[in-house]
């Protein structure tokens, strides 16, 4: 769709994303409009844009030239808008009912038009709440399973893929994952940022040697193992839900990675939120991960036998090889992302919003030691209901 606009960038403002919303013809003439930005982010500006009569909308999303949560200080790349919408339409070539149906992009502008998802509700904000979403784990498997397999070596022609993979090339949004979820948490960094209460736990941390030599093994794997394009950020935050549906966004940090680091993220954010709640309380959570896996690994091996286009696909063991390395990598990058979102940069509202202080501390605490144990103990677990065991365990230990 040809549509004039500036070749400058500038950050659109509210009457902005209006002007754009009438260009595009989005809406029909003459319609009332409103206009509100609703981004809570840490990287972009988002707008609703409403037709007043009928309350339905459309959301335009502008990629800033820097860090929200930082500032100016910490400059980022615009080319994040054009990885974002380029994902949600390769996603959506596999899997369109997870994702939004995207409008237009404009690269210059670095603006992404999509869907507006308000019907919905943001997962993490659900799950504070204590609600199940008790179809959220069979469509989050079934995302990751099609979009992994589809967008692999196995799924598509290598040819194929390592093109696609060129248009990925995300150094910048990886640059953010290798420093804040890889290492600053593991060393005494400025970008840590934790009570003073946990300051023996934390030093305890950055002086285990034998942590930080699997930290930097799994790193190594983020860092060189692009098996297939990944969502990159896949956490509960990243996610609106219903108790019907299911709509993964926000995948700007999308790169060829490993096929563990999607579902290792979902896992450690469905363990955070069950950290921040009653015992009697977390079993959905669990269940939640027994389902993702299960859902993952069923969908994988069935396009595995019907869709590979890989002439070792046959060989007897391959598929078991490769399930087994994706569910280890999942507990291991599961662990870092628990202890960042702990104390590195960027919290979650599960363990942060406990209102009591003594209560916080000890989910924080409880967060660590479980994410050490995820991250030792990997190569242990043979299945998901371990990760219960482990957990028990780990909150066990920490009470005698």
């Amino acid at each position: 769709m040809p549509v004039s606009h500036p070749t400058v960038y500038e950050p659109l403002t509210e009457q902005g994303a209006i002007s754009l919303a009438v260009r595009l013809g989005l809406f029909p003439e003459g319609t009332p409009l409103a206009c509100r930005e609703i981004g809570d982010g840490n990287l972009n500006l988002v707008f609703r844009v409403v037709d007043q009569q009928t309350k339905k909308g459309i959301i335009v999303k502008q990629a800033l030239p820097y860090a929200k949560v930082v500032g100016e200080s910490w400059p980022l790349t615009l080319k994040r808008a054009v990885i974002e919408s380029n994902a949600l339409r390769t996603f959506a070539s596999y899997v369109p009912q997870y994702v939004p149906k995207v409008y237009y992009s404009d690269e210059s502008l670095a603006i992404t038009v999509m869907e507006d998802l308000s019907h919905l509700q943001i997962a993490r904000k659900g799950l504070i709440e204590g609600k199940t979403y008790p179809l959220l784990s069979q469509h989050i498997g079934e995302f990751i399973a099609k979009t992994s397999f589809y967008t692999s070596d196995f799924g598509m022609n290598q040819q194929e893929k390592k093109q696609l993979a060129q248009s990925f090339v995300n150094p910048e949004l990886c640059k953010i994952t290798e420093d804040l979820v890889f290492t600053d948490p593991f060393f005494n960094h400025e970008t840590n940022n934790f009570e003073d209460e946990l300051r023996d736990d934390v030093e305890a941390l950055w002086n285990d040697d034998k942590l930080r030599l699997e930290v930097a093994k799994l790193k190594r794997k983020f860092l060189t193992e692009g098996d297939a394009l990944i969502h990159g950020d896949l956490h509960t935050g990243s996610i609106f839900a219903s108790d019907e549906e299911t709509k993964i966004i926000d995948p700007e940090f999308a790169f060829y990675g490993p096929f563990g680091f999607d579902i290792g993220q979902f896992f450690a954010n469905l363990l955070l939120n069950a950290l921040s709640r009653p015992e009697q309380q977390q079993e959905p959570l669990f269940a939640h991960i027994d389902k993702t896996w299960d859902v993952f690994a069923t969908i994988f091996s069935d396009l595995w036998r019907t869709h590979n286009v890989e002439p070792y696909a046959k060989t007897e063991g391959l598929l078991e090889d490769v399930l087994h390395h994706t569910f280890i990598d999942a507990i291991g990058f599961a662990g870092c992302e628990v202890i960042r979102r702990t104390i590195g940069l960027a919290h979650v509202a599960d363990l942060d919003g406990i209102e009591d202080k003594e209560e916080r501390l000890q989910a924080k605490r409880y967060a660590l030691r479980l994410g050490r144990s995820l991250i030792l103990q990997r190569e242990t677990l043979s299945s998901t209901k371990e990760i219960r065991s482990l957990f028990a365990q780990t909150v066990l230990a920490a009470t005698n």
